[in-house]
């Protein structure tokens, strides 16, 4: 009898070692991951795999260990024990909302998704997960929980929160649910009831469904990814799907406000400008540096290339047939992050609480490469901004997830910015939440 706890990681040794073996069909070592940052990234000539590279950051514990952060800054864990935590919201009273989430279990159509499935599970992406939001309060101002507790359970593959007044919003796989929240309240066990369905199985390649509120809380916009790396499922797996929706939040009607977005994994609002900005995930298979994972405000009716051209107008000649018409008017996203880097939590800073560098800007957390060498991401990143857009180099800010040996103590997903302005970060590896706040006197809640 094979025992599946000892031959998984098996298997997927075996599989890496023939990526790296050649029979991938191209070299995968990636070059200087700088010169894919910013506004005019490096796109080398892209390579076609026979089997895709796989390099991955074996898990280990954090045990006393943490994360590191640059000077001026430190971090202690908010709190640990999480199954699978994948994104963090702060309510106005100073909790903090944690998704304890993972994907549906997908159905596997060719030997690529079980090679995936393996090497996800391997790189602890396939966790046991609780479909749960705990609450998580600190009552002294410590910046310790001194209460913990089951928000809401027993939901599908949650992501996304939005509070609009005493409505409260959760993105779950297929659908957007609403239950009503009082101030203070530390659990829902009324049912909610959905606003809309969303583009969920039998596939569900990319589950996450990002969701952020209108500023003026008419609207819910709701990144939604693609169900295949490059439509390799059928247009008809992508309806409606690689894009942002638009959703009426009085009639649940949805309209398209932006597509040609493989993965728009989290959504803000630049608060200077008001716009809406997203970060997303790009397609994999063309090399260890293509292609570019970006950071892009929306402009709506945008069209953003997915699948048949990246970066712009750059043509991916395995997606069949073409259109050239819409390759015409795809937008150049503003940012890019570098490739295969991961991004799946994204926060604009509030201006308060941490040092003056990160006082206009965008943090963004990247959960780390798979399938190139070296390995990218794996850290926690801002990007400053003026006048509303990207002014400079992205910095590191937290690092420390990936060792010298490749090895991952943890994973940065979900961003989020408490009442005092401390930065959250949700680690789904480590099952952690971690926090980092400014080594000056103690930050007091913004007001």
């Amino acid at each position: 009898m094979i025992d599946v706890k000892t031959s998984l990681p098996r298997v997927a040794a075996i599989m890496a070692a023939v990526a790296g073996l050649g029979l991938a069909g191209c070299n995968d070592i990636g070059g200087d991951p700088k010169l894919q940052i910013g506004a005019n990234p490096v796109l080398p000539a892209l390579h076609q795999y026979l089997l895709p590279p796989i390099r991955i950051a074996t898990p280990v514990v954090w045990g006393s260990e943490t994360p590191k952060v640059q000077q001026g800054l430190q971090v202690h864990a908010l709190a640990t024990g999480f199954q699978h935590p994948r994104s963090v919201y702060a309510l106005p009273n100073g909790d903090v909302l944690v998704v304890e989430s993972n994907g549906p279990k997908p159905p596997i159509f060719r030997p690529k998704d079980l090679v995936t499935g393996v090497v996800q599970w391997f790189a602890g992406a396939k966790a046991k997960d609780a479909n749960r939001i705990t609450l998580l309060r600190d009552t002294n101002g410590d910046g310790i929980p001194d209460l913990r507790t089951v928000f809401l359970d027993h939901l599908n593959s949650p992501f996304g929160i939005a509070l609009v007044g005493h409505d409260l919003y959760v993105a779950n796989t297929d659908a957007i649910m609403r239950y009503q929240y009082q101030d203070g309240q530390t659990s829902i066990t009324t049912e909610g009831t959905k606003l809309t369905d969303l583009p969920g199985g039998p596939i569900d390649h990319h589950w996450t469904k990002s969701l952020l509120a209108s500023p003026d809380g008419s609207k819910l916009y709701v990144g939604v990814g693609s169900n295949s790396n490059i439509a390799e499922n059928g247009l008809q797996a992508e309806y409606e799907r690689a894009a942002i929706w638009e959703v009426d939040r009085a009639t649940g009607a949805h309209r398209i406000f932006a597509s040609g977005l493989r993965n728009p994994t989290g959504l803000q609002r630049e608060p200077i400008t008001g716009k809406l900005w997203a970060i997303a995930n790009e397609r994999d298979e063309i090399g260890p540096d293509l292609v570019p994972d970006y950071l892009t405000s929306v402009q709506d009716g945008g069209f953003y290339g997915w699948p048949y051209s990246y970066y712009g107008r750059h043509l991916d000649p395995r997606v069949q047939p073409q259109r050239p018409d819409l390759v015409a008017r795809a937008t150049v996203p503003d940012y890019a992050l570098s490739s295969h880097v991961a991004p799946l939590g994204f926060v604009m800073s509030a201006g308060h609480g941490l040092p003056a560098k990160y006082e206009s800007g965008a943090f963004v957390g990247e959960h780390g490469s798979w399938d190139r060498t070296p390995l990218n991401g794996y850290k926690v990143v801002f990007v400053p901004f003026k006048d509303g857009k990207p002014s400079g180099p992205a910095q590191d800010v937290v690092t420390g997830f990936l060792d010298a040996d490749n090895h991952t103590h943890g994973r940065p997903v979900g961003l989020a910015v408490d009442r005092t302005g401390a930065l959250l970060i949700a680690d789904d590896v480590g099952n952690t939440v971690w926090r980092v706040s400014s080594t000056s006197a103690a930050a007091k809640p913004a007001s």
